[in-house]
């Protein structure tokens, strides 16, 4: 019996099984979590299904976060199901490839700029917001996946790392906004993974191996490694933390490199 055993947990974000929400919610479950699962676009769905298939996830929803329509509906099939949600998982992070390559006075445009805070930061705002009667009701907890971008400037990641930097601002105000309804909001802040997402970052292959020299542990972390803080995090055993950035990243964080 898991530490999450009785949880109810939605995650959103999971692309394939190398995506850091694919190894968040198997830990989860693991731990034994019911899970549901959204998918962006019917390009992904088959993909999504098959990992529900695995993990003996029974609920899954289409879900682009851009429509708040979608997003409502996706928490009302969940009222239909749950009468409570324990844990949602954001896992979404978005900016259009042109704004990760080079300078960012030459890259970054105005809507490049708007479509990455939407995508990355103000959609936690929003199913936080849409979700929150499920989630008063089951004392629930919120987690997000943030980067060292949002606090060091890092090449080439330009708007994204601005959007981070929102997006852990987002943390700490919506944990100070509903600690008084028992919801806590954290962050994990990963080390650089192989993803599907990382792959739009320039030089990305450079980044990992860089990172891997830097860090303390001399290497880089995995998903699995952030599947399982995050279950901590969301967990009972965390119900004294909330408002947190929480790094997994090898000790990164904490040295002199860049």
């Amino acid at each position: 019996m898991g530490f999450l055993s009785g949880k109810k947990a939605l995650i959103v974000g999971v692309a394939n099984n190398k995506s850091i929400a694919y190894g968040i919610a198997k830990q989860m479950a693991e731990q034994g979590a019911e899970i549901a699962l959204t998918y962006q676009s019917d390009k992904l769905k088959s993909r999504v299904e098959k990992i529900a298939d695995e993990l003996g996830c029974k609920i899954v929803l289409p879900l682009d976060v851009t429509s708040d329509e979608q997003i409502e509906a996706v928490f009302s099939a969940l009222s239909a199901n749950w009468d409570e949600l324990n844990i949602l998982v954001h896992s979404v992070a978005f900016a259009p490839r042109e704004e990760l390559d080079g300078r960012m006075i030459e890259a970054s445009s105005r809507a490049g700029f708007a479509m990455a805070h939407d995508i990355s930061a103000y959609s936690l705002t929003a199913l936080t917001k849409a979700g929150y009667s499920l989630l008063k009701a089951g004392n629930g907890a919120v987690l997000t996946l943030s980067y060292l971008g949002a606090e060091r400037a890092v090449p080439n990641y330009n708007v994204m790392g601005i959007a981070k930097a929102s997006l852990e601002a987002t943390v700490r105000y919506l944990a100070a906004d509903l600690g008084q309804d028992g919801i806590r909001v954290n962050a994990v802040s990963a080390g650089p993974i192989r993803t599907l997402a990382a792959a739009g970052i320039k030089d990305f292959r450079s980044m990992l191996d860089k990172a891997a020299l830097a860090t303390p542990l001399r290497r880089n972390v995995t998903i699995t490694e952030v599947g399982n803080t995050a279950a901590f995090l969301c967990s009972d055993l965390a119900s004294g933390i909330t408002g947190e950035i929480t790094y997994v990243d090898g000790g990164y964080n904490i040295t002199a490199s860049t």
